[in-house]
């Protein structure tokens, strides 16, 4: 066998340090047929499969054969599952049967279970999880030969206990504070597009008259407004369809995941040759400045901009141009519009009953829009770019604080399983409810 892997830290003298298999024996008990199908998942842990459905909003593909084969699992053991040099020892909160693929761990009557699932999940453990992963292939799944090489601590059971239950509360807490952020994230961003979508439907002035737009989804427009299809402003080139030849050092493609933002992004795209860039760019393919890229495929309705600051560069594989027809017409207005729930629900009427997220481009020519005059234009898009300016710098903030708050949680599971910070004799405040050490002495 090979050599036992160190830990990356030191525990107290007080705890001992246990080889694992003596802690979780391998299981290899075979459930009943009638046994409920199990999911293993780094999200919920080992549950029912009906629960993990309703929990996930998906279905998943049900096991219906060798169901002989499966394995036994029981409330509190742990199960290795997929990927699981990545963290996933999963605690098992349900009964019932697991493919035959999973290790089973059973762990011994007197550790606590709330434990070993914060120290399975810590990045001290994974980190030595990882190094015993040395000779095999990346990408391969862990085995029991694996999980053996790395003795386990074993604090006091009273400790397992403070520990679990410090935990359990510590990160309750940290937990809702990232909550409120998530929830925080998604109302600024539905503040953002009811932002674009009123500029860009009934423009800035509140006391101009409307009219009917003659379309049913958009609603009532300023009167001096004009409702037509993109065609007639813009027009609508889609890539060349050719294999080009990628290089190290060459010349920029923008596809799908250079248009995700204000500006198209090269930084990280894929280059081609002088040759090749001269075939992308016949037929009026030519990028310059003011001109959209448009994602047709998979993220569809993606938009970046071209500016005059960026080097010579070619369309790749699964977008469009659109290049103006008149010279009076702003490309961050337009931008504004392709990005706002007045195109995007075209966009999904368009791909209702479509197995893949595309349009092609004749649909892109027939999106209707809403174009005021030139001057108009202008001061909406000016408007527009203060305003997601600010937007964007609270989601950031709002992101940050969600980043922050994770680490904070990782680093205090971390010293706590390990011992680095002592929570002996912790009690959690009067009203705060104790769920871990109530299931444990049950």
């Amino acid at each position: 066998m090979s050599a036992k892997v160190k830990w990356p830290c030191k525990f107290p003298d007080r705890w001992t340090v246990l080889p694992s298999k003596r802690l979780f024996p391998e299981s290899k008990d075979r459930a009943p047929e009638s046994d409920e199908q199990l999911s293993a998942t780094q999200e919920y842990g080992v549950i029912s499969q009906a629960e993990f459905m309703r929990l996930a909003g998906r279905r998943v593909v049900q096991l219906n054969q060798n169901l002989e084969l499966r394995k036994r699992v029981e409330i509190g053991d742990f199960v290795i599952s997929m990927r699981s040099f990545q963290g996933g020892l999963e605690r098992a909160w349900a009964e019932g049967g697991i493919r035959s693929s999973y290790v089973v761990l059973r762990p011994r009557a007197d550790l606590v279970p709330g434990y070993y699932q914060r120290l399975f999940k810590s990045v001290d453990y994974i980190q030595a999880l990882q190094s015993t992963a040395n000779f095999i292939r990346d990408g391969q799944d862990m085995n029991y030969q694996n999980f053996v090489l790395i003795d386990l601590p074993f604090p006091p059971v009273s400790e397992q206990f403070c520990i679990a239950a410090f935990l359990d509360h510590e990160t309750a807490r940290i937990d809702a504070l990232i909550e409120e952020q998530q929830r925080l994230i998604e109302l600024l961003k539905e503040k953002r597009q009811a932002v674009i979508s009123h500029a860009v439907t009934k423009g800035l002035d509140p006391t101009v008259p409307l009219k009917d737009s003659g379309v049913e989804w958009l609603g009532e427009v300023p009167a001096h407004w004009v409702v037509a299809g993109l065609k007639w402003y813009w027009s609508v080139t889609d890539c060349k369809h050719i294999t080009a030849e990628f290089v190290d050092e060459g010349i920029p493609l923008a596809s799908i995941r250079e248009v995700q933002s204000r500006y198209v992004a090269l930084d990280n795209a894929k280059q081609t040759t002088e040759v090749f860039y001269r075939q992308l760019i016949e037929g009026g393919r030519e990028l310059v400045a003011g001109d959209l890229i448009f994602s047709r495929n998979a993220t569809v309705g993606q938009v970046a901009q071209v500016a005059n600051w960026h080097p010579p560069f070619a369309m790749g594989q699964d977008v469009c141009v659109l290049k103006k027809q008149y010279e009076w017409l702003s490309s961050d207005y337009l931008q504004a519009v392709l990005r706002s729930p007045v195109v995007m629900v075209q966009l999904d009427n368009l791909m209702i009953g479509s197995t893949f997220k595309r349009v092609n481009v004749e649909d892109i020519r027939g999106i209707i829009v809403p174009m005021p005059p030139q001057g108009e234009q202008k001061i909406i898009a000016e408007y527009l770019i203060e305003k997601t300016e600010m937007f964007n710098s609270m989601l950031g903030e709002a992101q940050n604080t969600i980043a922050l708050l994770q680490e904070r949680r990782s680093a205090l599971i971390s010293a706590a399983v390990t011992g680095k910070i002592d929570v002996r004799g912790w009690q959690p405040p009067a009203s705060a409810p104790t769920p871990e050490l109530v299931e444990e002495a049950v």
